[in-house]
């Protein structure tokens, strides 16, 4: 039984183009993730599920193991459970764990990735996702002319430290669950659910350029050679 870390990377991407192969930090953002994952401890392999060649003969080269993702599970409206699905049933193997990881979302160590899977193991846990506290966070929703506080009484208004209980965000950084899970639900949460905490410097991702700067600075400050 093996815990395999699997990173879904497609070619085609709408707010940057090749996005998985952008320029990051000095090497293509994909290349972070799998070797966050190659330097985890507790990981056994690591593949990329992609439907590129150019991403999967990178991946190869960087250690990782390569997947071809069929074209009708490749598109804008594939799910990430999808991928998930036909990687492991790609593998073959049996696996104890499934650690996925987002290649949009490279600001991990490969130290978070042990702790992400010696939590999950440690709370007997079924699904798991990382995520960080919100100290001082009041979230509003929106929905037509309907605005509404979702974690936050404003008629009763304390100070943070009377409020009571935790507000998190998921970070959508490191994800981990048995894969029966995925395969009796199609989800990758379910069952009993815990959070591996991480700063919050971690939670943001990349959709856009802008969003791509902000990471690369956060990435050189908390992440880069010292």
């Amino acid at each position: 039984m093996t815990v395999a870390v699997i990173i879904p990377a497609r070619g085609g991407s709408k707010g940057i183009p090749r996005k998985n192969l952008i320029d990051f930090a000095g090497r293509p953002l994909l290349y972070w993730s799998v070797a966050q994952a190659l330097g985890s401890d507790q990981v056994d392999d690591v593949y990329v599920t992609s439907d590129s060649d150019e991403i999967l003969q990178s991946a190869e080269q960087w250690g990782a193991i390569g997947i071809r993702r069929p074209a009708d599970i490749s598109g804008d409206t594939a799910s990430s459970e999808s991928a998930l699905r036909h990687a492991i049933d790609a593998i073959g193997a049996p696996l104890e764990l499934v650690v996925f990881l987002q290649a949009t979302s490279p600001l991990r160590r490969a130290t978070d990735i042990d702790g992400a899977i010696t939590h999950f193991r440690n709370s007997q846990a079924d699904s798991l996702f990382s995520g960080a506290r919100l100290e001082d966070f009041i979230v509003w929703h929106r929905e037509a002319t309907d605005l509404r506080c979702l974690n936050y009484d404003w008629r009763a208004r304390k100070r943070r430290q009377e409020r009571g209980g935790m507000t998190y965000v998921e970070n959508g950084s490191i994800y981990v669950f048995k894969p029966e899970l995925l395969r009796d639900t199609n989800n990758r949460l379910g069952g009993r659910i815990e959070i591996f905490e991480m700063d919050l410097w971690q939670s943001f991702e990349i959709d856009d350029l802008e969003q791509a700067e902000l990471c690369e600075i956060l990435f050189r400050h908390y992440l880069g050679p010292k």
